[in-house]
């Protein structure tokens, strides 16, 4: 078969892994596809050599396709994200100094109780808060703003700042931001280089938030529909071999070379793994499903998360939120990805849509081979989604 050279732009984080997986592990290979993998050095960058045809897909954080839909940003090509790539894998990380102040007003840096946290924040917090965060548009901020709207912090002036992934902890370090919330393995970074503590993980704002999606242009999806399932096969036998946990130090050490991310192997374990270093001093906490790549229906673009995305957008910039989620209701596209995973085996849910932040233990749903267990949702406000209203 000849192999064919596909396109990708991707961000230097541990949850392009499916896509650097995919390429050095040979199940591009097996497609008779190629991935060109063409790091990005910002996500307007990633975003624009999508839309504008440099790539033909994109690892892409989940709100861009939704909010380029709502017309937001100044890019409005239509977009599809076809299939989801990571689940969680985000830190909120604050300074030395906001840390000093939080362990003498006596937090304990439990890493898990979101509500505590924002609370102890907020009374430490002097003024206001500048919070770096990779993009206007993406998980990081949605996750803060659900935060900052059921704690105290409601009650700080928060200035939300773009900052690139790589370039975070700097930013800490130099005090142009009081803390920031990002993508691994930028924030165990700030922790290494002594810039700062880790305060949560995303998990504990929402216990199962799509963070990354494998995304591609609207028309493309439908001029080059086998070509995508090609790819779109491709991430997601990567993605269920980086959720073995016999493949995490083989994960660890392939990610961590020069050409990808360029980091101590031990700092991509840490995600990989789940047990983090919040500080300096050693102080290790485990976060299980501290970021997911398969199990759970991990991959499947579930229609409803693109919906609580457009209501969130909506609500934050003045739209309607209802017609908001009907004009992004086709952004998840759950139908390619039925069509394009037929036959491999992966197990499909009965529906489309759920209720988001319902989920307060495993739960069994109906699917295709009956095998399908769901992992808790629940958003640490106890708000659920309905996307049927």
């Amino acid at each position: 078969m000849k192999t064919t050279s596909v396109p990708v732009a991707y961000m230097p984080l541990i949850d392009a892994a499916p896509l650097i997986v995919g390429q050095e592990m040979g199940f591009a290979e097996a497609e008779g596809i190629s991935l060109e993998l063409i790091a990005a050095p910002s996500w307007s960058s990633v975003r624009d050599m999508l839309a504008f045809g440099r790539v033909d897909l994109a690892h892409l954080l989940s709100v861009v396709p939704v909010a380029m839909a709502l017309r937001l940003g100044g890019v409005t090509n239509p977009m599809s994200a076809v299939s989801v790539l990571s689940v969680n894998g985000n830190v909120i990380g604050v300074s030395r100094a906001l840390e000093a102040r939080l362990r003498a007003a006596g937090y304990p840096f439990d890493f898990a109780d979101a509500a505590a946290a924002g609370a102890a924040l907020a009374k430490v917090t002097q003024g206001g808060l500048t919070i770096g965060v990779p993009f206007p548009f993406s998980m990081h901020v949605e996750l803060l703003q659900v935060w900052r709207s059921s704690t105290p912090l409601a009650s700080v002036p928060l200035d939300i700042r773009t900052v690139p992934p790589p370039m975070m902890a700097q930013a800490l370090a130099s005090g142009e931001i009081d803390a920031f919330c990002v993508g691994e393995p930028w924030g165990s970074v700030s922790v290494e280089n002594g810039a700062g503590a880790l305060l949560l993980p995303g998990r504990a704002i929402w216990s199962f938030a799509p963070e990354k999606v494998l995304a591609t242009r609207a028309d493309w999806a439908e001029t080059e529909p086998h070509l995508l399932g090609r790819v779109m096969r491709t991430v997601w036998r990567a993605g269920k071999w980086l959720a073995d946990p016999s493949s995490r130090t083989a994960a660890a050490e392939l990610l961590s070379r020069p050409r990808w991310l360029d980091v101590p192997a031990e700092l991509v374990d840490r995600a990989l793994t789940g047990e983090l270093a919040i500080s300096p001093d050693g102080e290790v906490r485990d976060v299980p499903g501290f970021l997911e790549f398969h199990h759970g229906a991990a991959n499947f673009p579930w229609r409803s998360q693109g919906k609580w995305i457009a209501t969130q957008l909506a609500t934050r910039t003045g739209m309607d939120p209802s017609a908001a989620a009907r004009q992004a209701a086709d952004v998840f596209r759950s139908d390619l990805y039925r069509a394009a995973l037929d036959g491999t085996g992966a197990d499909m849910p009965g529906a489309s849509e759920k209720l988001e932040g319902s989920l307060i233990h495993p739960t069994a749903v109906a699917s295709t081979r009956g095998q399908m267990i769901l992992d808790t949702d629940v958003f640490f406000d106890g708000r659920i989604f309905d996307p049927t209203t």
